[in-house]
Protein backbone atom coordinates (compact mmCIF):
# COMPACT_ATOMS: atom_id res chain seq x y z
CA UNK A 1 0.00 0.00 0.00
CA UNK A 2 2.92 2.35 0.58
CA UNK A 3 3.72 2.40 -3.12
CA UNK A 4 0.08 3.14 -3.98
CA UNK A 5 0.00 6.10 -1.59
CA UNK A 6 3.26 7.40 -3.06
CA UNK A 7 1.84 7.11 -6.59
CA UNK A 8 -1.39 8.82 -5.52
CA UNK A 9 0.59 11.53 -3.75
CA UNK A 10 2.69 12.31 -6.80
CA UNK A 11 -0.37 12.36 -9.07
CA UNK A 12 -2.19 14.70 -6.67
CA UNK A 13 0.76 17.09 -6.45
CA UNK A 14 0.93 17.21 -10.26
CA UNK A 15 -2.84 17.70 -10.45
CA UNK A 16 -2.60 20.58 -7.99
CA UNK A 17 0.12 22.22 -10.07
CA UNK A 18 -1.95 21.82 -13.24
CA UNK A 19 -4.50 24.19 -11.69
CA UNK A 20 -2.00 26.99 -12.37
CA UNK A 21 -2.86 26.85 -16.07
CA UNK A 22 -6.66 26.81 -15.60
CA UNK A 23 -7.22 30.57 -15.99
CA UNK A 24 -5.40 30.66 -19.33
CA UNK A 25 -6.62 27.28 -20.62
CA UNK A 26 -10.26 28.06 -19.83
CA UNK A 27 -9.87 31.69 -20.98
CA UNK A 28 -11.16 33.08 -17.68
CA UNK A 29 -10.13 36.63 -18.54
CA UNK A 30 -12.82 36.65 -21.24
CA UNK A 31 -15.25 34.07 -19.85
CA UNK A 32 -15.54 35.51 -16.36
CA UNK A 33 -16.19 39.07 -17.57
CA UNK A 34 -19.85 38.16 -18.09
CA UNK A 35 -20.47 37.29 -14.43
CA UNK A 36 -20.49 39.58 -11.41
CA UNK A 37 -17.37 40.29 -9.37
CA UNK A 38 -18.39 38.00 -6.49
CA UNK A 39 -18.78 35.02 -8.85
CA UNK A 40 -15.48 35.86 -10.58
CA UNK A 41 -13.61 35.91 -7.31
CA UNK A 42 -15.36 32.80 -5.96
CA UNK A 43 -14.23 30.94 -9.08
CA UNK A 44 -10.62 32.05 -8.65
CA UNK A 45 -10.47 31.58 -4.87
CA UNK A 46 -12.17 28.16 -4.93
CA UNK A 47 -9.84 26.97 -7.67
CA UNK A 48 -6.86 28.06 -5.56
CA UNK A 49 -8.14 26.27 -2.46
CA UNK A 50 -9.03 23.11 -4.40
CA UNK A 51 -5.49 23.06 -5.77
CA UNK A 52 -4.04 23.72 -2.31
CA UNK A 53 -6.13 20.95 -0.74
CA UNK A 54 -5.33 18.44 -3.48
CA UNK A 55 -1.63 19.32 -3.23
CA UNK A 56 -1.61 18.95 0.55
CA UNK A 57 -3.35 15.58 0.31
CA UNK A 58 -0.62 14.60 -2.13
CA UNK A 59 2.10 15.73 0.27
CA UNK A 60 0.39 13.81 3.09
CA UNK A 61 0.38 10.64 0.98
CA UNK A 62 4.04 10.99 0.02
CA UNK A 63 5.33 11.93 3.47
CA UNK A 64 3.03 9.97 5.79
CA UNK A 65 2.07 6.75 4.03
CA UNK A 66 3.02 4.60 7.02
CA UNK A 67 0.91 6.68 9.40
CA UNK A 68 -2.09 6.57 7.05
CA UNK A 69 -1.83 2.78 6.81
CA UNK A 70 -0.80 1.78 10.33
CA UNK A 71 -2.53 4.13 12.79
CA UNK A 72 -6.16 4.47 13.83
CA UNK A 73 -6.12 8.17 12.98
CA UNK A 74 -4.53 7.37 9.61
CA UNK A 75 -7.28 4.85 8.87
CA UNK A 76 -9.94 7.44 9.75
CA UNK A 77 -8.26 9.99 7.50
CA UNK A 78 -8.07 7.35 4.76
CA UNK A 79 -11.77 6.64 5.18
CA UNK A 80 -12.53 10.33 4.76
CA UNK A 81 -10.30 10.55 1.69
CA UNK A 82 -11.89 7.40 0.25
CA UNK A 83 -15.36 8.88 0.66
CA UNK A 84 -14.13 12.20 -0.78
CA UNK A 85 -12.83 10.56 -3.97
CA UNK A 86 -15.85 8.28 -4.24
CA UNK A 87 -18.13 11.32 -4.18
CA UNK A 88 -15.86 12.96 -6.77
CA UNK A 89 -16.30 9.86 -8.96
CA UNK A 90 -20.09 10.15 -8.54
CA UNK A 91 -19.91 13.78 -9.69
CA UNK A 92 -17.86 12.71 -12.72
CA UNK A 93 -20.85 10.74 -14.02
CA UNK A 94 -23.94 12.34 -12.48
CA UNK A 95 -23.17 16.07 -12.10
CA UNK A 96 -20.94 16.96 -15.06
CA UNK A 97 -22.94 16.87 -18.27
CA UNK A 98 -21.82 14.34 -20.89
CA UNK A 99 -22.15 17.24 -23.36
CA UNK A 100 -18.80 18.45 -22.02
CA UNK A 101 -16.95 15.38 -23.35
CA UNK A 102 -19.13 13.19 -25.55
CA UNK A 103 -18.02 13.30 -29.21
CA UNK A 104 -14.84 15.22 -28.34
CA UNK A 105 -11.77 12.95 -28.43
CA UNK A 106 -9.52 14.95 -26.09
CA UNK A 107 -12.27 15.67 -23.55
CA UNK A 108 -13.45 12.04 -23.68
CA UNK A 109 -9.94 10.78 -22.96
CA UNK A 110 -9.66 13.20 -20.02
CA UNK A 111 -13.06 12.05 -18.74
CA UNK A 112 -11.95 8.41 -18.90
CA UNK A 113 -8.55 9.17 -17.34
CA UNK A 114 -10.06 11.01 -14.39
CA UNK A 115 -12.77 8.37 -13.93
CA UNK A 116 -10.01 5.77 -13.62
CA UNK A 117 -8.04 7.98 -11.22
CA UNK A 118 -11.05 8.62 -8.96
CA UNK A 119 -11.75 4.85 -8.89
CA UNK A 120 -8.11 4.15 -8.03
CA UNK A 121 -7.90 6.83 -5.34
CA UNK A 122 -11.17 5.90 -3.65
CA UNK A 123 -10.47 2.17 -3.72
CA UNK A 124 -6.97 2.50 -2.25
CA UNK A 125 -8.08 4.82 0.55
CA UNK A 126 -11.13 2.66 1.36
CA UNK A 127 -9.03 -0.52 1.38
CA UNK A 128 -6.63 1.16 3.82
CA UNK A 129 -9.55 2.23 6.00
CA UNK A 130 -10.88 -1.30 6.35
Amino acid sequence: MHIHLNIIGIILIVLALIHIIFPRYFNWEKELKNINLANQQIMIVHTFFIALTVGLIGVLCVTSASELIETNLGKKISLGLGVFWLVRLFFQFFVYSPKLWRGKPFETSIHILFSILWCYFSSIFLIIAI
